[in-house]
């Protein structure tokens, strides 16, 4: 439930209309799910080795700044801030917002409500919401229960169809192979792998995990199949009930699917349980993204004060409005796609780079392999360097393409991670005592 949780957002709701609108067979619409989800299961792998090297709080952030250079993990926490934790719950925020208006009919611009919607649970955290693995439970039961019930209505309607579902799954499988298409395809799996994300959030658990050794790939395996076998039966029913064209042409594929299996009722019920599905993971992700700042302002790569607690509502209150204020300032800049576009560029830059902590820290094994007091790892990467090498130039090509495809949308993420650097050794020379300056440093 917890990696599934982490996965299962409001990307399958929404993001299928952006990946059929690049790629027009239904062929390779499912195969860039397909392959979504293998490098899901890769990188979750990879994730589960970290964790059970080091269980400590940051999890991304304390890698690269354990294994690589406190450089990089700063400028992980400074692209979290502002792109990749804040542009992704920007687009939660904004697929909310499209459910709402059309269950509600609210009559406010698409951006204004993802606004109104952050700052009322910036609000709500703020007065000091609990909440509880139960409430965390039911809101992943709902989650699955609004795909089962598209999955299950879907292909009850292709039954009642006589044959509909016959419509060859294959179509576009004799496209010729060029340098065109593989690049189409590439910048069809950035919405894919914003869906598939969230597999790395299990590491913030790990050092609770009983026997991790067993449990935690156990985990991620089972909850990476079940999330790639949920989004590869959803998108074959919105590809045969909507068809390729269709599916491209409507930005709320989910209730489209229910509208014309059950009428207006149907779109109901499915806005209504995605509405409830993103208001939990926006909820969860303003207590939980600014864990992240609590060990940057450690490092004092942040001020003092987003490490704060407040006395009263035992909540950090600075971190939350920082994190509520940037997200509503992204929904308010940027259109959806251009937001995936943001996030994905760095989200998987800083995966690569994350991965590759795995090489110096398998050399330090090698080193200390004749100290009595090496430890082994509860977890290792089966085929391991190839695999973890393979995830590492996957995410680089991820990257290239994203930014091949989408220069400008792309380029200003890139900007935002390089304007850090600066900030990252003004950081670094407030924390020094006096006197010792870098340059006053041998």
């Amino acid at each position: 439930m917890a990696v599934m949780g982490g996965i299962v957002g409001s990307g399958i709701f929404i993001n299928p209309y952006v990946v059929a609108s690049l790629l027009h067979s239904r062929f390779l619409i499912l195969a860039a799910w397909v392959v979504g989800g293998v490098f899901a299961m890769l990188g979750a792998c990879i994730y589960a080795e970290l964790a059970a090297r080091l269980p400590k709080v940051g999890g991304q952030y304390a890698y690269l700044r354990e294994a690589l250079h406190p450089l990089l993990a700063f400028l992980f926490g400074w692209s979290f801030l502002l792109v990749i934790g804040a542009g992704g719950t920007a687009v939660v925020a904004v697929t909310c917002a499209k459910y709402i208006r059309q269950g509600i009919l609210i009559p406010l611009p698409e951006n204004i409500l993802a606004v109104v919607v952050v700052l009322a649970l910036v609000t709500i955290n703020c007065l000091g919401v609990r909440v509880g693995s139960g409430v965390q439970s039911l809101l992943m039961v709902l989650r699955i229960f609004a795909i089962a019930l598209i999955v299950t209505g879907g292909f009850w309607f292709l039954a009642r169809s006589h044959g509909a579902a016959s419509v060859a799954l294959t179509s576009g499988l004799d496209q010729p192979l060029s340098f065109g298409l593989l690049s189409t395809f590439g910048a069809a799996m950035v919405p894919v792998l914003f869906a598939y994300a969230g597999w790395e959030t299990s590491n913030y658990i790990a050092v609770e995990i009983r026997d991790p050794r067993k449990n935690l790939p156990l985990a991620l395996i089972l909850g990476v199949v079940g999330v790639l076998a949920l989004y590869l039966s959803v998108n074959i029913v919105y590809v045969q009930v909507l068809g390729a064209a269709g599916l491209a042409s409507t930005d709320t594929p989910a209730s489209a699917v229910m509208s014309r299996i059950f009428g207006a009722a149907g779109a109901r019920v499915i806005g209504l349980a995605i509405v409830i599905s993103t208001l939990g993971f926006l909820s969860q992700a303003m207590l939980t993204h600014p864990r992240l700042y609590f060990a940057m302002a450690g490092d004092k790569g942040l001020p003092a004060r987003f490490a704060q607690i407040s006395p009263r509502s035992r909540v950090p209150i600075f971190s939350i409005l920082l994190q509520g204020g940037v997200t509503s300032t992204v929904v308010l800049l940027g259109t959806y796609e251009q937001i995936l576009s943001y996030v994905v560029v760095l989200d998987w830059l800083f995966f690569g780079l994350t991965a590759a902590c795995l090489f110096p820290l398998r050399r330090r094994d090698r080193l200390v392999a004749q100290s009595e007091a090496a430890s082994v790892p509860a977890y290792r990467v089966p085929g391991h360097p190839w695999t973890t090498g393979l995830f590492v130039v996957a995410a680089g090509v991820m990257v290239l393409n994203t930014i091949y495809k989408y220069p400008r949308n792309a380029g200003i993420a890139v900007c935002i991670l390089l304007a850090g650097i600066p900030f990252y050794f003004l950081s670094r020379r407030r924390s020094l005592p006096p006197g010792n300056a870098p340059e006053d440093l041998p």
